[in-house]
């Protein structure tokens, strides 16, 4: 088994930011300086993108303690990208690892980016040249095969939970119908876990909808009629994936605008949270219909990271290095969960193939009958990904006898 090759190394972060993916760049940029088998530690501007350009900074130079205050603050330090690379990239981009003497690289993202770093894996074997590529997972969506779950999940699951927890205390307030749209393209982890907000039976969010089950419109309606009957007041979490009966989703309807990997931009427009607030004004007699779409602001939101998730993130960056300098090999980090009553997972490396393109759903037991709402074991499965939510309490509400 042949171990350490000499070589420095190249990382870079893809996709969306998250709260947390600082924190994989550093746990493997630490990991890397303290092996001391590896040269220069190069970080790629933006991707990718960066790597062709040849935009790199000398991360090998950075202090600890600049490297653990960057840790700490969300978004990506490197900048990001959503590039495919093309055959013709792959080639040049081989031409500058070369040039730069790299036999390591690190690519942090999603499932687009771990098939990024798998295409850039097969070209490296094709041209026998030695590269070990390393994907280190990334993504609020929590939608990465072969994980329990992934990091960036956990922190804008605590984001989105606290702000539908304000979000029903307002309702609570000044009654009517408050709609939510949160990000899931085709998994509803995230709008699931605003469920957590929950602290009281009356508590919003009343309804969740979910890009795994067909949405109806008059299903929706009927829906909140029924709850505002019960409660004189409605909140909804929406994922902005949700789509028809045929598959196709209600928000494709209002832009055709894809990225490089050919998936329909979602988030960039509150045009899903009108419609559905439309539909409501039309379909009942309720006056006060509101929509919000939460959009980026569930990616880098600071003071609201969950301590698990921050801590994983450091983990796979880690590990990931670990792995790469163990023998001539390439893969993905997965976090597993081990079947104890209290929570503990493990880091387990996965071929790139199992992780990279596709995704993962919500599995059918974590969603209701009615498609229309989430079950305890959703629950028993976020909150430790969670942690503690801010408390909020309510008065007795003691009525004053007339005299």
């Amino acid at each position: 088994m042949k171990k350490a090759i000499e070589g420095n190394m190249v990382i870079a972060q893809s996709g969306g930011p998250s709260a947390v993916i600082n924190q994989s760049l550093v746990g493997a940029v630490v990991e890397a300086k303290k092996s001391g088998k590896i040269g220069k530690i190069y970080g790629a501007l933006h991707g990718i993108k960066g790597i062709l350009e040849e935009k790199f900074i000398d991360l090998g130079r950075e202090s600890d303690k600049t490297l653990n205050a960057v840790a700490k603050t969300p978004s990506s330090a490197l900048g990001t990208v959503r590039m495919k690379p093309s055959q013709s990239d792959c080639l040049d981009i081989f031409a500058v690892l070369k040039n730069y003497g790299v036999r390591y690289f690190f690519y942090i993202g999603g499932n687009d980016s771990a098939e990024t770093a798998q295409i850039i894996n097969q070209e490296a074997k094709r041209a026998n040249y030695e590269l070990r590529c390393f994907h280190i997972p990334k993504t609020i969506d929590n939608d990465l095969r072969e994980n329990d779950h992934t990091p960036g999940f956990g922190s804008a699951a605590k984001f989105v939970a606290v702000a539908v927890m304000g979000d029903n205390l307002d309702n609570r307030a000044l009654p009517g119908v408050k709609i939510d749209v949160i990000m899931g393209r085709h998994a509803g982890f995230l709008t699931a876990a605003t469920a957590l907000a929950r602290v009281h039976n009356d508590d919003g969010p009343h309804l969740i909808y979910l890009p795994e089950r067909p949405f109806n419109v008059d299903t929706f309606a009927a829906d909140v009629q029924k709850v505002y009957k019960k409660l004189g007041r409605c909140v909804v979490a929406v994922s902005e994936g949700i789509s028809d009966e045929k598959g196709v989703p209600i928000a494709s309807k209002f832009t055709r605008e894809v990225d490089s990997h050919g998936n329909v931009q979602l988030s960039g427009t509150g045009a899903l949270g009108d419609l559905l607030a439309g539909i409501i004004k039309a379909e009942t007699s309720i006056k006060r219909v509101r929509a919000d779409t939460f959009g980026y602001l569930q990616r880098s939101f600071p003071s609201v990271i969950s301590e698990t998730d921050s801590r994983e993130a450091r983990a796979v960056g880690r590990i990931a290095v670990k792995c790469a300098l163990s023998a001539d090999i390439d893969g993905s980090i997965a976090i597993k969960r081990k079947n104890t009553e209290r929570y503990s997972v493990y880091f387990e490396r996965v071929p790139l193939e199992k992780v990279a393109r596709k995704t993962k759903e919500m599995p059918a037991e974590f969603i209701n009958k009615q498609g229309n709402f989430i079950t305890p074991r959703f629950i028993k499965y976020a909150a430790p990904l969670v942690g503690k939510l801010p408390e909020v309490a309510r008065l007795k509400g003691y009525r004053v006898v007339k005299k």
